[in-house]
């Protein structure tokens, strides 16, 4: 039995807003034009078995805006990045440069006191692991995209500094399928199409 899993990358933001570690802003009007114009695309996925999203409010508002009606599960959440939360990495790289230059060469490095890159590929990985199978079941999973590019490097048992060299754009798909321990990455998503640059 298997189980196949898409991923959906939550819309983003305004471009003039800097990418914020843990950001919890709400999506603005960029954002929801951009899910109002994926919908005819990624609306097919609404019919999974199991629809999840992240607790993030961009991921919530996109899966809601996509018509998923989608479940939140804590396990989604972006990293834990301690007292950097909110912050760009441009500010952390200002007032800590040491402790950025550790946690982007260390996997196991947690200078801001939250979670490690590498306990957060495992987080994503336990959540797959524990994921109901039944066979030909499906599954859509709103998220961010960090969290995204750390569930791909646990499918691909890929070292943990893989998870830097990962480019997720906001409402692109990537499928994964599997069961616990043994999982694919299937190149053959709904929508692989940029929206925006």
């Amino acid at each position: 039995m298997a189980l196949r899993v898409t991923f959906v990358a939550a819309a983003g933001s305004s471009s003039v807003l800097a990418e914020r570690f843990e950001d919890d802003r709400p999506l603005d009007r960029v954002g929801w034009d951009e899910v109002q114009r994926a919908v005819p695309d990624l609306l097919p996925l609404a019919a999974a078995d199991l629809r999840y999203c992240s607790p993030a409010p961009r991921s919530r508002a996109t899966g809601e805006g996509l018509g998923y009606a989608p479940l939140v599960q804590l396990a989604l959440r972006d990293c834990d990045m301690g007292r950097w939360r909110g912050m760009t990495l441009g500010e952390a790289m200002a007032r800590e440069p040491g402790a950025v230059d550790a946690w982007l060469a260390d996997p196991r490095a947690t200078p801001h006191g939250g979670e490690s890159l590498l306990d957060f590929i495992r987080r994503l990985g336990g959540w797959l692991d524990t994921r109901p199978l039944e066979d030909g079941c499906g599954a859509v999973a709103v998220a961010e995209p960090s969290v995204i590019r750390a569930a791909l490097v646990y499918v691909l048992k890929a070292p943990p500094a893989t998870y830097w060299s990962i480019d997720v754009r906001s409402l692109s798909t990537i499928g994964v399928a599997g069961r616990p321990g043994r999982w694919s990455l299937c190149l053959d998503g709904v929508s692989a199409q940029p929206l925006r640059a």
